[in-house]
């Protein structure tokens, strides 16, 4: 089985695969509240398309799959598509990012196809300041789902963007469900994919500052083992049952163990989020492609992975600042 390693000697064995575009939030750090252009079906890759992706790249070391979106429920039988990735030999892990809002009904299927791995996004713990956050009203679905997930046999992280004037008030609520919840809080910076290309030179809210904020009123946070290849720096408040996580998105400290590959919902290549793709695996599929001519693709596209996310930034062409909603690329 061929190995992907890209120049720096990082092994890529994992692949985050945008179904849709689409979303049914409106969260105003990842579109306008307008929405987007979204991609129409037949630009799509299609399941099958996916399938035969997924069944190349497993033949090439990769062995973990995570299915974003947009929001990945709202596509049209998207279970049929998980079933099927679940049963591809050589895929050890799917995970999934969600928003919750059209999970639930979902989750004992998806826990019977070995899908243990949630990663739920909810940037306030507030019902108002979700509803300022997102423009929707669906803070009541989304907990709901929280508190289902917690009590299952799953992996669950809650994923929440810190954003300046807007939840920060939510940062120790969250670490407070730790207490007795095994789940974990992770914080990530705010990045530039807004879909409006409005961009900032300087973050106040960097990782440091969240964790000094919450150390500030927890005290000394014991600092975690972090996993291989972890986005996140991962601490513990003592005495509870769960931990939270800093991811530093925007300060990509990251980047010297990243193993990632991303596949947009119109089959962009992508080897770091701040790129601008590397190629269109759809095209390649479409214009008959034999697998082995797409292993060269792949293996070419990784050899070319940037060293981190401000190389690949510095390296953008066609557009120098970014002007991506983050629900084209794949949350």
């Amino acid at each position: 089985m061929t190995q992907l390693k890209d120049k720096y000697g990082r092994v890529i064995d994992y692949i985050r695969i945008a179904v849709t575009d689409k979303c049914n939030l409106r969260c105003f750090y990842c579109m306008p509240n307008e929405g987007i252009d979204f991609v129409k079906q037949d630009k799509l890759m299609s399941y099958e398309e996916l399938l035969r992706t997924a069944h190349i790249l497993s033949k090439m070391g990769i062995s973990k799959v995570r299915i974003t979106g947009g929001e990945p429920f709202l596509r049209k039988n998207i279970m049929y598509f998980i079933k099927q990735l679940s049963m591809i030999e050589g895929i050890n892990k799917i995970a999934i990012t969600t928003n919750g809002t059209q999970t639930l009904n979902h989750l004992d299927e998806l826990i019977s196809y070995g899908v243990k791995s949630y990663n739920l996004s909810i940037d306030s713990i507030d019902k108002d300041r979700f509803f300022d956050i997102t423009r929707r009203d669906y803070f009541e679905k989304v907990w709901n789902c929280f508190e289902e997930m917690s009590k299952r046999d799953v992996n669950l992280k809650l994923n929440a963007v810190v954003i300046k004037d807007r939840n920060i008030e939510d940062l120790n609520p969250m670490v407070g469900l730790t207490k007795e919840k095994d789940i974990s809080v992770r914080f990530i910076e705010e990045m530039p994919f807004n879909g409006t290309g409005a961009n900032y030179q300087k973050l106040e809210w960097d990782y440091k500052k969240i964790l000094s904020h919450i150390e500030s009123h927890y005290g000394k946070a014991t600092k975690l083992q972090d996993e291989k290849n972890s986005t996140s720096l991962n601490y513990q408040i003592p005495g509870h049952k769960g931990s939270f996580g800093i991811i530093p998105a925007y300060s990509r400290t990251f980047c010297g163990t990243c193993n990632r590959l991303r596949l947009t919902p119109k089959g962009i290549i992508k080897t770091c989020l701040y790129d601008e793709g590397i190629f269109n695996i759809r095209d390649l599929i479409r214009a008959e492609a034999t697998d082995e001519q797409i292993k060269e693709a792949v293996i070419e596209a990784v050899g070319q992975k940037y060293k981190d996310g401000f190389e690949a930034e510095a390296k953008r062409t066609k557009s120098p600042n970014v002007t991506e909603s983050m629900t084209t690329i794949g949350g």
